[in-house]
C-alpha cells in the first residue's frame, strides 16, 4: 500500500481500499459508470444501453451514485423537461480504476481453470 491508511487487521469503512470497492460495488454499477464517461446520457438512454435492467434498479443505482457524489443529474428547460445524467470529478476519477478492472479480469479470465466437462 502506499501509505499506512490500508494497514488494518479488518475492513475499516475509512480505508481507501474499501472506499473505492464500495463506490464501484453492486450490480450494474460498473455498466453504469463504463456508460456514463462516454458523456452525459438521459434515463432512457441508460435503459436502452443497458435492457436487461430494470427502470427500478436504475433508479437506485443512479441514486446510490448521486448519494456518493459520483454522478449528478442536470434539468434542462423547456416543455417537457429533460434530464441527464453525468459523472462528478469523483465518478470520472474512477477511470483508471474501473480500466484497471478490466485488465485484470482479463488476464484471471484466461488463467482460469476450466470448468467441468
Amino acid at each position: 500500500m502506499p501509505d499506512d491508511t490500508g494497514a488494518t487487521a479488518r475492513p475499516e469503512p475509512d480505508c481507501p481500499v474499501e472506499i473505492a470497492l464500495d463506490a464501484v460495488g453492486g450490480r450494474w454499477t460498473t455498466l453504469l459508470l463504463r456508460d456514463l464517461m462516454h458523456g452525459p446520457l438521459s434515463f432512457g438512454e441508460l435503459r436502452a444501453g443497458l435492457p436487461a435492467i430494470s427502470d427500478k434498479v436504475l433508479a437506485e443505482r443512479l441514486a446510490g451514485l448521486r448519494a456518493r457524489g459520483l454522478v449528478e443529474r442536470r434539468v434542462q428547460r423547456g416543455f417537457p423537461t429533460r434530464g441527464s445524467y453525468r459523472l462528478t470529478p469523483a465518478g470520472e476519477s474512477l477511470r483508471p480504476l474501473l480500466v484497471e478492472l478490466y485488465r485484470a479480469g482479463e488476464r484471471l479470465r484466461a488463467h482460469r481453470a476450466p470448468g467441468p466437462a
